[in-house]
């Protein structure tokens, strides 16, 4: 069975047809990439898998439970994590508190975040740190790292509530190429160690076609290839439509 299964979605605004009848499925321990040029459906597709809209038709299914209509916060909990573009940290707090924060939130003890935020979990978020390589710099505030940090930390955070499916926009939009190439490779890791099922959208076509075990090319709302990296890279289609615009 897949982690995620996304079957026949579609949703329109106004009018005008932003899916039409997308289906893909990722596995344990995959990385899938999702590309397209801009307007091309795939944030409407990540916003309908994360629960942030509800599609007009079609099912998103996470390990046989269905998580159309759910809430964010309900999906989150039934182990589906999110990084975004702009990274979503605590700049006041420390590297650790970020962690402590999402980890209080999984184990549903945001009622004593004022007296215990700083005492609670210390561990498990050492934990997580030294997973991403950021425990060596756990007490410094957010608000000082360099941005290809507050991605590690980011990702982190997500992994706080020991996600079965790990969403990631724009995992390195703002990096340099050396840190786009090492937080890829750090996710590829954790997601074949941990059995993580990883759908990513990227601009960046290096960083897809040199981690992504497979890919999906959204055009116009449609799903018009999907396949190995290489596959993907010589469909004709997919070299007019997208990869030949010049488009990133």
């Amino acid at each position: 069975m897949a982690v995620l299964s996304v079957e026949r979605l579609s949703k329109a605004y106004d009018g005008v047809q932003a899916l039409r009848g997308v289906s893909f499925a990722v596995e344990a321990g995959e990385l899938v990439a999702m590309i397209g040029p801009n307007g091309a459906g795939k944030t409407t597709c990540f916003n309908i898998v994360n629960g942030q809209i509800r599609p007009d038709a079609g099912e998103v299914v996470l390990e046989g439970k269905a998580l159309t209509g759910l809430a964010p916060r309900a999906i989150w909990r039934l182990g589906v994590g999110r990084t975004f573009q702009i990274t979503a940290t605590f700049g006041s707090m420390s590297v650790r508190e970020n962690v402590q924060m999402a980890l209080l939130s999984h184990h549903r003890r945001l009622w004593s975040l004022a007296s215990l935020a700083t005492r609670c979990h210390v561990d498990e978020a050492n934990a997580l740190l030294a997973r991403v390589g950021m425990l060596e710099q756990a007490g410094r505030p957010c608000a000082v790292l360099a941005y290809g940090d507050l991605k590690r930390v980011e990702l982190a955070m997500a992994l706080a509530n020991r996600p079965r499916l790990l969403l990631m926009d724009e995992p390195t939009a703002g990096m340099a190429p050396r840190e786009r190439n090492e937080l890829m490779q750090l996710a590829a890791e954790l997601a074949r160690s941990g059995g993580i099922a990883v759908l990513f959208t990227e601009h960046d076509m290096d960083v897809v076609f040199t981690h992504a075990d497979r890919v999906i090319v959204l055009s116009g709302g449609e799903l018009i290839a999907e396949g190995k990296p290489a596959t993907v890279r010589a469909d004709a289609r997919v070299r007019e439509v997208y990869l030949g615009t010049g488009h990133a």
